[in-house]
């Protein structure tokens, strides 16, 4: 049994927002029943380009029900410049928290978030991307940005925030290989280190008085 926070089941028996703006602006449909979650999330903006409505519909664990309805109501009144900016971690800190094991349900918050806002600005919704989970549909791309924006480490990390390697395994491997590319892209080349024309004079002179002595000792007395 997991341990939710109170405000988790308090939106998990008691969802904001359920249902589907009429003639939406924006429109983002995430993840599968097949899957195990489905989230879709709607939203209206007026004239002001401020977010005036948002709805959810949900087919999911208690977390996915919870981390739709927060976010339904954090995004009323936000411009969409600003409803851009929420991350999964702000979805799941609103909530007061989540399992490590169930904060794919906040990513999945901020994974539609995206899609519904790219659909309110007319750009078409990218299905080139590379598919490396098929039991839960994950591709590389969310994972890349899972491992960035978290900080994650390990495959597990990786399966908690996406579902990713959580089916038949058969993709820790090329999980493991993102990993290690995004760590290895992040370490930065240490930089030379910058040498000062004074250090270069006091060296040459340093060198010089060195020079100068040992000629002194080698003259006759």
């Amino acid at each position: 049994m997991w341990e939710y926070t109170d405000k988790v089941m308090e939106h998990f028996w008691n969802p904001r927002n359920v249902g589907e703006v009429e003639n939406p602006d924006g429109l983002g449909e995430v993840g599968s029943i097949a899957c195990g979650d489905a989230l879709r999330l709607t939203f209206k903006v007026d004239e002001n380009k401020r977010i005036t409505e948002a709805k959810f519909k949900s087919f999911g664990c208690a977390s996915a029900i919870a981390a739709a309805s927060a976010l339904t109501e954090m995004l009323k009144g936000l411009t969409v410049e600003d409803a851009e900016k929420i991350t999964n971690q702000d979805i799941a800190a609103s909530l007061g928290g989540l399992p490590k094991q169930k904060m794919h349900c906040s990513v999945l918050g901020e994974q539609v978030l995206e899609k519904a806002i790219a659909y309110y600005r007319g750009n078409p919704a990218d299905n080139k991307e590379e598919m490396i989970c098929e039991c839960f549909g994950v591709t590389e791309l969310e994972i890349q940005k899972a491992l960035k924006e978290n900080n994650l480490t390990t495959v597990e990390e990786v399966t908690n925030y996406t579902k990713a390697g959580g089916g038949c395994g058969s993709c820790h491997e090329r999980i493991q290989g993102i990993i290690d590319w995004v760590r290895s892209a992040a370490r930065k080349p240490r930089e030379p280190k910058l040498i000062t024309i004074r250090n270069i004079l006091m060296v040459e002179k340093s060198g010089k008085e060195n020079i100068e002595k040992n000629q002194a000792g080698t003259l006759p007395g």
